[in-house]
């Protein structure tokens, strides 16, 4: 069983930043890539960014040079430095792994953090 849990949502004004973390656990083999996605009410979920296990990094368009994708390898963790947050950043954002344990490879799905940002 994987299990990914997210933290460091909130509320913040516009301008501001966050940081979000998503730690993995259970029986993991490897975790390959981790990334971030989010999905605002009455859209569809997309992509934030993702980062390989060699530090290999992707950003939508509409967050480049405000938000930086990194890991911790050892701690099975991935965060989002979100800085610079505007309005139409809110959303709830979800962790993914691409994880292989000893029995087969699967994305799993953290439960989600809400962002909103005040104008």
């Amino acid at each position: 069983q994987v299990q990914l849990v997210e933290s460091g949502g909130g509320l913040v004004q516009a301008g501001g930043s966050l940081r979000l973390s998503c730690a993995a656990s259970g029986s993991i083999f490897r975790i390959n890539a981790m990334g971030w996605y989010r999905q605002a009410p009455g859209k569809q979920r997309e992509l934030v960014a993702t980062i390989t296990s060699s530090g290999v990094t992707n950003y939508a368009d509409s967050v480049k040079g405000r938000f930086t994708v990194s890991r911790d390898n050892a701690e099975k963790t991935v965060f989002l430095q979100m800085n610079s947050l505007k309005p139409e950043d809110t959303a709830v954002y979800y962790c993914n792994a691409d994880v292989q344990t000893i029995f087969r490879r699967a994305f799993y799905w953290g439960q989600g953090t809400q962002v909103t940002v005040s104008s």
